[in-house]
């Protein structure tokens, strides 16, 4: 009797080309790597990337996408756990970063793809997309630890968002050139130092 075989959904076949490619940008820089050897890695046809995403460069917006959406999944259920500031950035600090999305794991990867796309002048429009949905998400956390901590806000929230993703982003930049004088809490870290100045004061 032979075996039923379960052909993989759109959604596994999507994620199982994102870490595939992931290893292979790691291992080979986006320029050099290739629709063949990526689908390869997957354990895929050419045919089946190109069932998926139309060139290299859409599969990458797609994987930024994703990180983007996973990210905002993740913080929102930590939110709705840890709803005041300290304990908040607790839970952060414990997360287990082997269940993000590989430019979760990767920081490197990921600003290197945000690089590889901002040079097509046509694609910056979805980058700056998904960096307003960054900023908002960052907005939210600014909003709600505050108000569960009965406290108003000094600066906009919106603007706080802005300010501390690029904190964020600054030191994921520092840690790579220079990791033995930015520890990876170096983010949190400052955010705990700085909530006064990033906007909350009392009431």
């Amino acid at each position: 009797m032979s075996r039923l075989r379960t052909r993989p959904t759109r959604d596994d076949t999507r994620e199982k080309l994102f870490d595939a490619a992931a290893r292979v940008f790691e291992e080979q820089g986006i320029g050099g790597a290739s629709i063949e050897i990526i689908a390869a890695a997957a354990g895929f046809t050419r045919g089946a990337f190109y069932s998926n995403f139309k060139s290299k460069e859409e599969l990458i917006i797609a994987m930024l996408e994703d990180h983007v959406e996973q990210s905002i999944r993740r913080i929102h259920d930590l939110l709705e756990k840890h709803k005041n500031l300290p304990d908040f950035i607790d839970a952060l600090k414990g997360m287990d970063h082997n269940q993000q999305d590989p430019l979760g794991r990767s920081p490197l990867l990921h600003m290197e793809m945000i690089l590889f796309v901002a040079r097509a002048e046509k694609r910056r429009p979805e980058l700056a997309k998904r960096l307003r949905a960054r900023r908002k998400l960052i907005t939210d956390i600014v909003e709600t630890t505050a108000k569960n901590a009965r406290r108003t806000t000094i600066l906009n929230p919106g603007w706080a968002g802005a300010v501390v993703l690029a904190l964020e982003d600054g030191f994921r930049l520092h840690r790579l050139i220079d990791p033995e004088t930015t520890p990876s809490d170096s983010f949190l870290r400052a955010i705990v130092d700085l909530q006064r100045a990033m906007g909350i004061a009392t009431a």
